[in-house]
């Protein structure tokens, strides 16, 4: 096993050994995860991550060696390390299942336990979170502009090699078809392809050979990549090799839509008119939904997607909402800071929906479920019960339920223009 528990800030274990020493560690608390708001001009979110998270749940142990690490470095004393060593998370966390969409306000991830189990997770749980919901929102906004042409994940070279596996994780459960990452392939079962780059083509004497060479290896249904020198002699060329049976052409540069118009009359006039075309060169959702009119099968998107496209983080903030009080009654707490504060209280969600199952609200209640009018769908889902991990799912079934829960928003959520959250949120005391 390998620790996730040093994947933390330094100020966890010195609140940690300050509540100790006061005797506050023990007390029942409630701590939520939410976005104050949505990404400038973005219209939802998307949960992402979940399944990481619980993952590195399981591994969030201070082993000797993490023990030994903190004690050398001087963090916190022994009594704190005395308590690290025992540590294991025993509460229950209940939250929006992975592929959701969101909105500001919504309790994503409700965890409840005493404060010493609780606040130990908050870096690692928005780590993750943050992460890879930025990630989703982003390739929800491309699989949503690209109107059902797959997408495939391709920006490794982009970002942290950790990160990227992380990313064509989250691209995969918002709708991305593959993704180039191997290890996201290995580890998450996230379908994987790819074929060549220009430096193979520029390894060869001539273009020719290095279609040749590649339709050799991989079939005649492989794509091959036609831009490095001019398109139309590489389209022809690449006919002439592999056949009307030519799997695919890829575009990774110049004017794609008129490119794509171009290449397409091209393959037909040679009769490879079920050659389909790729496109890639530093594609965002913007840029997908331009191309919505030219012949394009399929995009390839690397460092917008791996980048949240302009939202590199979700903005999702962990932050306790009530505990127990001197009676040994749960109250509510609050910050009042300015443009920080919060809203007291343990929260339910309900997602509103008219007759026609559109999506009209996100209602948040406060300290007990809001009503339901018969058209409204729960949110919160368990996750952890009693410190065991009882609401895991696989990815295919985040990859459902995202497609649900974009396909109930209504029609405004999918518009790219700026615009405010594509629902309201709530909140019934």
């Amino acid at each position: 096993m390998t620790s996730t528990a040093l994947l933390t800030d330094h100020y966890e274990l010195t609140m940690l050994q300050a509540a100790l020493r006061s005797g506050a560690a023990g007390r029942r608390c409630v701590f939520e995860v939410f976005a104050r708001r949505l990404p400038d001009g973005r219209r939802y979110g998307v949960v992402a991550g979940t399944g990481r998270l619980l993952r590195d749940l399981a591994d969030f142990r201070f082993g000797e060696a993490e023990i030994e690490r903190l004690r050398g470095a001087g963090v916190v004393d022994e009594d704190t390390l005395a308590y690290l060593a025992a540590y294991r998370f025993s509460g229950s966390i209940h939250g929006y299942a992975e592929g959701e969409c969101y909105f500001p306000g919504s309790p994503l991830l409700v965890v409840e336990g005493t404060f010493a189990e609780a606040v130990l997770l908050e870096t690692l749980v928005l780590s993750v979170l943050n992460h890879d919901s930025a990630v989703a929102a982003a390739s929800s906004r491309m699989t949503g502009a690209a109107e059902g042409r797959p997408c495939i994940e391709m920006g490794s070279r982009r970002t942290h090699e950790d990160a990227a596996v992380a990313a064509a994780r989250a691209a995969y459960v918002t709708g991305f078809a593959a993704t180039s990452n191997l290890e996201a392939g290995r580890e998450f079962g996230v379908p994987t392809t790819g074929t060549s780059a220009h430096a193979f083509t520029l390894l060869h004497d001539s273009e020719r050979e290095a279609f040749e060479a590649q339709v050799a290896s991989l079939g005649k249904g492989t794509t091959l990549l036609v831009d490095t020198y001019d398109v139309a002699t590489a389209v022809r060329t690449a006919v002439e090799v592999a056949g009307p049976e030519l799997g695919a052409v890829r575009l990774d540069s110049g004017d794609l839509l008129a490119q794509a118009r171009e290449v397409r009359r091209q393959l037909d006039g040679l009769g490879a008119t079920g050659t389909r075309i790729v496109v890639t060169s530093d594609l965002d959702e913007h840029a997908i939904a331009a191309l919505a009119a030219a012949p394009v099968d399929a995009y390839g998107v690397g460092t917008s997607l791996v980048t949240g496209s302009g939202a590199p983080t979700a903005g999702l903030v962990y932050k306790l909402v009530a505990r127990e009080d001197a009676n040994g009654e749960i109250v509510g707490v609050a910050k009042k800071s300015k443009d920080k504060a919060t809203v007291a209280g343990r929260k339910w969600a309900l997602r509103r929906r008219n007759a026609a199952g559109i999506a009209e609200a996100e209602v948040i209640g406060v300290g007990e479920p809001p009503a339901n009018d018969g058209d409204d769908r729960p949110l919160l889902v368990e996750l952890v019960r009693d410190g065991e991990v009882v609401g895991a799912t696989t990815l295919e079934q985040a990859r459902a339920r995202h497609e649900q829960s974009r396909a109930e928003l209504p029609a405004r959520a999918l518009q790219l223009s700026r615009g405010e959250p594509a629902i309201p949120t709530v909140y019934e005391a």
